[in-house]
This record gives structure tokens, sequence and C-alpha cells, in this order.
């Protein structure tokens, strides 16, 4: 992908000057910290005269705090990373390799210090103070101009760090809290007291090599985060905000407080299932389908998909149906049609799956890792496809004393995620929420989920035919019979009749609704008769919301691009995903079709099923609980009394 043409070059020779100043920092500094405490606490090595040593001891205790400040022999990050391995002498290459990031993303950083304080005037300012020549009037200007140069240096540092070590994360994660550090004074200061809090992480959380990369990620991420919201009331910052750069050596482009990690798609270890591998389903598999292809249409330069803006795309849905029916086969062919399609593009795909695992016992836990998935696919550097399996159990209800904090943690990072203020769509990442049980999911939750895809696997004689088939294999000999094998799951016939299906409602709570509007008031041909049966369903069941009007012209806009993007488009690149985002917007608007009323009566009422079947089930757990307990009271009032006689 070419670089956007506003972009200015942050030449390469002007970074390789700052070598030398940048490898003398990791080397070691002074820095007795003003905003932070120290966690570590070392004690110089004993050793003879003449014979070198490095410190060993450090805690292994996170969050502890002592007295001291400062190490007794200053910050030595090229001591404290060489150290992680122990005594070896030769230097692991994950050390290597994180060392010389530093250096790097060091020598950027000061690179563009140099050009800001240019750009700015801030040089010659430098000069005069120095010189004791700076006018009294230009002092204030002058010190809000270190504070800029501070934060932008601070910044690049931290986005190069980051952009640099993603291509060699792992799956471990480090939780290491905010960044207190975080000096404005001048450049220099800036970035010892940076590098101080990072030796303080190293020591406590990089206790094994394994650790190292994932710790300082943590802090670099951290770190652009403190800065940009420090950022937000600083003055000056003009000349950094709206110039873009780019580092051309490693393709590391610079844009203001904006992250630019290297996106890294996750290695999948998962068994893909092929469409014609699920049976049944069809609309969910169809609607899945439908997903993969959008999400390709995403733009990485305008971090923006067509879908996006155009409405038809499906940013979160709920999959809802009994055990065994097909919903981990829906998210495995879901899943591998994206992986499929990633690779042929280039493009990075992550998935990523929140699951029972994720809920801790430790306060705020839950909530981190929730974050940490949401955050990991809303990634705009790549593809992603987050899945919350079983999320009756991931997620709790709001007010249910059964639910544990940490279920109520997610519960709140889920439901601001998906539809909170600061919630921005832009069409590159999907997440699906799955359930066998859909009543015990929280209501403000599940109405987040835009779409509804009912799983209920193989319903038809053609479909059970297929499913054992398929599943006994070819090591038999036994004859198929008078059958036409998968013909049943040809997906374009099969959805046009299950939409059909839906022009009438299924649900016997919606079916009385329907039956009263429509002899009430005729048939539903109108926008003011369709309104007036959505008051209906809303009188109906008071959780039938504005949400749910949204999500179901959410759901209706979608069926306007009830199209699938031709497979060449995705085997071909240069077809379609390698084009400009006005080329692809351009090709998805020929292809949309005009909303019609059979479509918004069938989304009126594939939605209100949904709400009704999990009314109904709500219900009826409730008062089979109901039912048992009164049993359990009789018998205990039963044994009572024969205790007493």
């Amino acid at each position: 992908m070419s670089a956007p043409r506003d972009e200015m070059e942050l030449r390469e020779d002007a970074i390789r000057v700052h070598y030398a100043a940048a490898a003398a920092m990791l080397a070691g500094l002074d820095h007795a910290p003003r905003l932070a405490k120290a966690q570590v606490v070392e004690a110089p090595a004993e050793r003879s005269p003449g014979i070198g040593g490095r410190p060993r001891f450090r805690s292994t205790t996170p969050g502890l705090v002592t007295r001291t400040t400062a190490r007794p022999e200053g910050v030595r990050l090229i001591e404290r990373i060489e150290g992680i391995g122990g005594d070896d002498p030769i230097v692991a290459p994950v050390e290597a390799t994180v060392l010389q990031a530093l250096r790097r993303a060091l020598a950027v950083a000061l690179a563009l210090g140099e050009v800001f304080s240019g750009q700015t005037g801030l040089t010659e300012l430098k000069k005069a103070n120095l010189e004791n020549r700076l006018p009294e009037a230009r002092k204030s200007e002058f010190s809000e101009l270190l504070a800029a140069e501070a934060l932008a240096v601070l910044s690049v540092f931290a986005n190069a760090t980051a952009f640099l070590l993603a291509a060699h994360a792992s799956e471990d994660v480090v939780e290491i809290g905010a960044v207190e550090e975080v000096l404005t004074d001048n450049a220099q200061l800036a970035l010892h007291g940076a590098l101080w809090e990072l030796d303080q992480d190293i020591a406590v959380f990089a206790t094994e090599e394994p650790k190292l990369v994932a710790t300082v990620l943590a802090y670099a991420e951290q770190l652009m985060e403190k800065v940009k919201l420090r950022a937000v009331s600083a003055p000056r910052l003009e000349a950094f905000m709206q110039a873009n750069y780019r580092v051309a050596a490693d393709d590391f482009p610079i844009a203001g407080f904006e992250p630019a990690r290297k996106a890294r798609g996750s290695a999948l270890v998962m068994t893909f299932k092929k469409p014609n591998e699920v049976v049944g389903n069809h609309i969910a598999k169809y609607q899945a389908m439908r997903l993969a292809k959008m999400l390709m249409a995403y733009d990485f330069e305008r971090k923006l998909n067509p879908f996006a803006e155009m409405g038809g795309f499906i940013f979160t849905f709920m999959g809802d149906g009994k055990p065994g029916t097909g919903k981990t086969t829906l998210i495995q062919m879901m899943a591998g049609l994206l992986n499929d399609y990633c690779k042929v593009a280039g493009y990075p795909f992550r998935y990523q799956n929140l699951s029972i695992d994720n809920v801790d016992s430790y306060q705020g836990k839950s909530g981190q890792n929730a974050k940490a998935f949401i955050t990991s696919v809303m990634d705009p550097a790549a593809i992603g496809f987050g899945t919350v399996d079983d999320i009756d159990q991931v997620a709790g209800k709001r007010g249910d004393r059964q639910s544990s904090a940490g279920q109520q943690e997610i519960t709140a990072v889920l439901m601001e995620a998906f539809a909170g203020a600061n919630t921005v769509v832009r069409g590159n990442c999907t997440f699906g929420m799955f359930s066998n049980y859909p009543e015990n999911v929280d209501d403000a939750l599940r109405q987040r989920a835009g779409a509804r895809f009912l799983v209920d696997g193989p319903q038809t004689r053609e479909d059970y035919i297929d499913i054992l088939a398929l599943l006994l294999g070819k090591n038999h000999s036994i004859p198929l019979g008078d059958h036409e094998l998968y013909a049943a799951q040809e997906i374009t016939r099969a959805v046009a009749a299950s939409f059909e299906g839906h022009s009438v409602p299924h649900e016997d709570g919606l079916k009385a609704v329907w039956r009263e509007v429509e002899g009430r008031i005729g048939a539903l041909d109108t926008i003011a008769k369709l309104g007036a049966y959505l008051k209906a369903i809303q009188e109906a069941d008071e959780r039938f919301t504005g949400r749910a009007i949204k999500n179901i012209t959410d759901a209706v806009k979608v069926r306007a691009m009830d199209f699938e993007l031709p497979d060449a488009w995705m085997e071909e690149p240069e077809r379609f995903l390698f084009k400009s985002y006005d080329e692809k917007k351009a090709m998805i608007s020929e292809l949309r079709q005009p909303i019609t009323v059979e479509m918004v009566v069938q989304e009126i009422n594939r939605y209100a099923d949904s709400e009704f079947r999990y009314a109904d089930k709500s219900d009826e757990v409730a008062i089979e609980e109901a039912v048992r307990d009164m049993q359990r009271m009789e018998e205990a009032k039963r044994r009572y009394l024969e205790g007493k006689g």
C-alpha cells in the first residue's frame, strides 16, 4: 500500500546521527523520579576492586513500593535487559531485539524533536537561553514549546517502540498499570523519566525472557495513552499534530499522537469448516459468509469500510440456539473464510475469543481481560473477528446476585465497546456473541447485538440426510439412495425460503400482536402501519425499545445489500480489494438493491420473534425454578412432620 502524498520523510541520516546518544541513554543515566515511586531496590554488587560485575538483586514482587527512589548505579537498561538471562554471557536474541528497537525508537524520537524545534523556532530560543539573552516576554513561549517538544518526543518514542516490537509479540499479556513518570520540562528529561520507569517495569514484570517483549509493549502502549491525554490541553502542538511523517526504512508512519502499530495476525489453531459442511442454519450461514466478504472491503488507507459508511455493515450479532445446533461450526466457517481471504490479500487477520477463562477472581482483572480482547480485535491495522462463546456465562446480568463481580465487569466493558459514546465502527472487525441460553444474557447487552442469527441446526429431511453423510465420512460403502447430496444446502434458494418464512411471526406471543394489528388496520404496507405494528409490539413487551428499532433498520439496510461479492473479487485482489476507497464504494453501490415493504416486515418479525423467544424462555425457566422450590419446601415440610411424629 502506497504512502499518502502529504507525508514527509524523516531522513535516515537524521535518525542515525542520534544513535550514539540513544545508546548512551540505554547504557546508563541518572534520574531521581519526581512523580512515580520506585518499585525495586537494588544494592551495589560486592566485588573486589577492578573486577566488574552487574547488580543482580531485584524485587520479584509486583507492586512492591520501597523507600529508595533511585538505583544506586543509575538507570542501566542494557544491563537490566541482558541480566534477565541470568549469568549466561551470550545475549539472547529477544534481548538483543528489544535493545535494538529501543535504540532505534529513541533515535527516531530525537530526530523528530529536532524537526519540531526547527519548525517552531524552539532551536533559536534554546540558543538564546543558553547565551542568557532570552527576552522576558518570550519565556512563557519557551516553556510551552519545551513541554510540547517533550510530549511529541515521548509519543514518538513509545509509538516507534510498539511498532518495531509488534512482530515479536507473543501471546503473553502483562498488566503494568498506569504510567506515572511523564515529565514535560524538556525532551531529554522526559526521555530519562520514561527510561527510568521502563527499567522499573522490566525489573518487576520481565522476570523471564518470554515476558520481556510483552512488558515493553505494555509500557509503550500505556505511555502513548498517557501522553495523548496530556496533549489534549497542551498548547503549541500544532506543528506536530498537523504534519505527517514516515520513516522509510521501517515503513513507520507518524501522524500526531495516533498509534501506528504494525498489525500482527494471530496464528490460528482451529479446524476450519467449509460452507457446505454447515448443514441447516441457512440464514446464519448466509449472513456469516456475506459478512466475511464485507469485512474484506475495509480500506486500510482511509481506515473505513464502504459498507459501514453506507449502512449495511454488521458490527455485532447474536447467535443463539439449542446445544449441538452448530454455533461452533459457524464460527469455524467464518474464521476460515476470513483467514483464507486475508492470506490472498496479504492482510493481517486477528481472531480472538473471550471465554469463561477470562473471568478472574481478582478485582478489575476481568475488565482488563475484556478490554484487551476488544482492543486487539478493533485494531484498525488488521481485519478482526471476535467471539464471545457462551456469553450467558461470561457476562453477568446486572442486578443478578448469582453473577460474580468479574462477570459484571465484562458486561460493563462489552456494553461500552459495542454501543458506547466512544464506539467507532470502521468496518474492519465484527463481534459475535453466542449462547445456548440467550434469555440469561443482560437485556441491554443483548440488544447491543445489531443482528440475530438463529442457529437452529438441521431442520428438514434433506438436512438430516446431508449431515449423516457428512459425518459418516467416506470409509464405508453404504449407498446414498434417492437423494441429491447437499442440494438442500444451496445457499441462495435456502435463504430465500428462510426469509419468506418470516413474512408472518413464529412465536405465539408475537402472532397474537400480528393478528390484532392486521385485523385493526389491514395489511402492513405503509410506514405508518409498520410504525403502529412496532408500537403494538412495544406494548406487549416493554423491552422492545428504540434500540430494537435501530437494530431492525440496520438489518433492513443489510438486506438492501443482499448480494454476495463475487468470489473472483476475493481470489484476485486487484479486481476489488486493492482498489481505492472511492472505487470500492462505487462498485458496491451498483449492486445495492432498493428497500421493500417485504424486507421491513420480515426483519421486524425476525427480530421481534427472537425477543419473544428469549422472554418466553426466561419466564419458563423462572416458573420451573419456582416450582422446584415449592416442591423442595413441600418435601422438607413432610420430612419435618414425620420426624416430629
